[in-house]
């Protein structure tokens, strides 16, 4: 149920998709009967372990004598989980939709999901502008998206753009002397650069502007999402044999095909490669069951081997 969860929250807040699966006994937490997964590919097409629960059974509270009193009065060893994601999810967000020019943060965890850029020459036209910004400032922030004005001093407007930019700041809302005169603004998306990623004259009005900005961040989050998936489904290669994973490795990618194989041969892969084996997913094909990549013996399920963090 946890890593589930940890899938669910992986795909729906951060826009990281995830293989979600079951460790091999090598790859299994010391002590623990199961450990279950979820790897995420990264930019550069390694495998990071963004999650894990551990099925500990009965193990450490034999080792240390944990014990309940069960209905029948007789004192038993607990059976017992561990689970947990850290900052491994931090840095996952980070290396998977992460570009050249900064961090590019997903709207759902953003902790300024718009900034607003008041942009004038003149005082009194900055003061016109600034109230305006404010107004939006407040409508936003009445529907609980999280924004923020920049009206500081001293730098140009597309030092604030390259700034916020690097920051991952998913909106970002210009106020203008021409918008201004036509009561309106542009919203420009973090995840798409230039006038493709523009939207000139929305209202500044508060229902339009909360609508705008809204249906944007859903927007982004579904492109962010869509984006890392397609580019993680272009990056996983289906192995027939030990050759062709070694192949796959070379290139970066992550080899996924049946395997039974030993311990000894899951570590000769590691040694020879430098993949490991990140989990055997929960999704696995259905029908008869395949041969193994390593064995050619029968196998019943399907492995992901790929160079990791």
């Amino acid at each position: 149920q946890m890593i589930r969860m940890y899938e669910t929250f992986a795909t729906k807040m951060a826009a990281m998709p995830v293989v979600a699966g079951r460790k091999s006994r090598i790859e299994s937490f010391a002590g623990a009967d199961c450990t279950y997964t979820i790897e995420a590919m990264m930019g550069d097409k390694r495998a990071l372990q963004a999650g894990t629960s551990h099925n500990l059974g009965q193990n450490f509270a034999k080792a240390f004598d944990i014990r309940y009193l069960d209905d029948g009065g007789d004192l038993k060893h607990v059976h017992q989980t561990s689970w947990g994601v850290s900052t491994r999810m931090v840095g996952g967000v980070i290396m998977s939709h992460g570009d050249d020019k900064g961090l590019q943060l997903p709207p759902h965890l953003a902790p300024i999901q718009a900034v607003i850029l008041p942009i004038g020459k003149k005082e009194e036209q900055l003061k016109q502008i600034g109230a305006v910004a404010k107004q939006v400032e407040e409508a936003l922030s009445a529907s609980g998206i999280r924004c923020k004005i920049d009206d500081s001093k001293g730098k140009t407007p597309g030092w604030k753009f390259n700034y916020w930019e690097m920051k991952g700041v998913p909106v970002r809302i210009e106020i203008g002397a021409r918008d201004l005169e036509s009561n309106s603004c542009v919203v420009a998306r973090r995840d798409r650069p230039g006038k493709e990623g523009k939207t000139f004259g929305v209202p500044v009005e508060a229902g339009a502007i909360r609508e705008k900005v809204a249906e944007t961040l859903d927007s982004i989050h579904a492109s962010m999402l869509e984006e890392a998936t397609r580019f993680r489904d272009e990056n996983i290669v289906d192995v027939a044999t030990y050759d062709e994973l070694k192949a796959a490795v070379e290139e970066g990618k992550w080899a996924r095909g049946y395997w039974c194989g030993t311990d000894a041969q899951e570590e000769q892969v590691k040694d020879e490669t430098g993949a490991t084996l990140r989990c055997f997913p929960f999704d696995q094909p259905s029908g008869p069951p395949g041969k193994c990549f390593m064995t050619q013996e029968d196998a019943k399920e399907v492995a992901i081997f790929a160079k990791s963090y």
